[in-house]
């Protein structure tokens, strides 16, 4: 079954086509960084208006690498949420279109629900049950993840995600943006111990997540001294310590809870190098085994979401004609399970 995933839930335009008997054929992303960095942040009207103008050239490019005419398809999966609400209009309007006019089934995906089984696209992909660490600019989420479609929330942020908080505290820092490959660059040139900052919420029960007051404290402290070169990469280092401490310590909570012996770490902040050294290391430490998507894949892009598309296009219901909707808000725990005979046939990529 030849699958085309679409992703426009934000500000990657991804394409990809993924085959149930081989693997992902191609995949290809256009990332607007480059559009949003002068404004510090994602513009949403900005970001729909290049999805538009870059979505349909993808699709065609994909077609082409994987030598798939449109024709051959077997299903569209397209993002339907969470995001941004014009962004997933893009998406979901041309998916349901090429659909309707191929008189093939469209399904919409869970933008999460990708994320947790892109390390399924890897040789080294883990079994179910598992737990998962979701990290991206919108999202901090501990997930029990029994099969595809069973997800239990553990725990998550009650105010910004850790993506956020990164990107708000390069622009405290007079870093670029996005904040965390620019935080993260100018933490190697930190001295260590110069600053500390809070672990939010590691001294009580539970596995909830806050960062609104470590980005607070980092405020606090650059509005409180001069500011140079040194002083922004040491507290770039303590503030990174800090985020990703907190984020072993509630990953620790969570395998001792569910006694799970695999976990998962997704998402962009998910390429952090600290926060894969250290999660590996609590692997190491617990006897667990730690997977994560290459890269490429942590980041929003199609290849997910023609995996998860291809799990559930013979399942989910399909809407009739071309009516569509998205969610831009949209719990994982709303999903319905996918039937395991049909998530067992979907095959990674070599």
């Amino acid at each position: 079954m030849l699958i085309l995933g679409i992703e426009t839930s934000c500000d990657d335009t991804g394409a990809a086509i993924y085959d149930t008997a081989r693997g992902l054929l191609a995949h290809k992303l256009y990332s607007q960084v480059e559009i949003h960095r002068p404004h510090g942040g994602i513009v949403p009207e900005l970001a729909a208006r290049d999805h538009i103008q870059k979505l349909l050239p993808l699709i065609n490019a994909v077609g082409e690498e994987a030598g798939v005419e449109p024709t051959r398809l077997d299903g569209v999966a397209y993002t339907s949420g969470p995001g941004l609400a014009g962004a997933l209009l893009v998406g979901a309007s041309v998916g349901r279109s090429l659909a309707f006019a191929l008189d093939i089934p469209a399904v919409g995906v869970h933008h999460m629900e990708g994320h947790l089984l892109a390390p399924m696209l890897e040789d080294e992909s883990p079994c179910f049950p598992f737990l998962a660490l979701l990290v991206s600019g919108g999202h901090t989420l501990l997930v029990d993840v029994e099969a595809p479609g069973c997800y239990r929330i553990m725990g998550e942020s009650l105010d910004d995600a850790v993506g956020e908080a990164f990107d708000k505290t390069a622009k405290l820092l007079g870093l670029g943006y996005p904040g965390g490959p620019e935080i993260s660059a100018a933490a190697t040139a930190g001295i260590p111990g110069r600053f500390h900052f809070p672990r939010p919420m590691t001294d009580r029960p539970g596995l909830d997540f806050s960062f609104s007051g470590l980005k607070t404290r980092v405020m606090e402290t650059v509005r409180s001294r001069e500011m140079d070169r040194q002083t922004v990469a040491d507290i770039a280092h303590a503030f990174q310590d800090a985020a990703v401490d907190t984020l072993v310590i509630k990953t620790r909570r969570a395998l001792r809870e569910t006694g799970y012996e695999q976990f998962v770490v997704a998402g962009g902040v998910g390429a952090n190098r600290l926060l894969r050294e250290q999660l590996g290391a609590l692997g190491e430490e617990l006897g667990c085994s730690f997977f994560y998507p290459r890269p490429e894949f942590c980041t929003d892009n199609g290849a997910m979401i023609a995996y998860a598309g291809a799990m559930r296009v013979s399942c989910a219901p399909v809407q009739p004609g071309t009516g569509f909707e998205v969610r831009p808000r949209w719990s994982l725990e709303d999903l319905e399970p996918v039937p395991a005979g049909l998530w067992e046939t979907c095959t990674r990529a070599d």
